[in-house]
């Protein structure tokens, strides 16, 4: 849908290999290679107690998808969107 993704290689790992301030990453957005790694153990894992079900599960990993798109073309999440971010619907 983005033309700017359309080359973008997205590959999913287990874990990161390191750690930054803010905790483990849930993916890597690497430009100058043209790919996104996403993390599958932290967005899966590291979910809010009680909400580690299948449910949210698919939910974490549906927006680490569109967060770490966003971040590679410079956008906001909810841009992604070609409808927009209308909640009349």
């Amino acid at each position: 849908m983005w033309p700017d993704l359309r080359p973008v290689r997205i590959e999913i790992a287990a874990m990161p290999t390191h750690s930054d301030p803010d905790g483990l990453p849930r993916w890597l957005v690497d430009t100058q290679a043209q790919r996104i790694v996403l993390f599958r153990v932290p967005i899966e894992r590291l979910l809010e107690p009680g909400h580690d079900d299948a449910s949210h599960r698919r939910v974490a990993i549906e927006g680490a998808v569109f967060r770490a798109a966003a971040q590679y073309i410079g956008r906001e999440p909810w841009e992604m969107d070609p409808r927009g971010f209308d909640t009349d619907e």
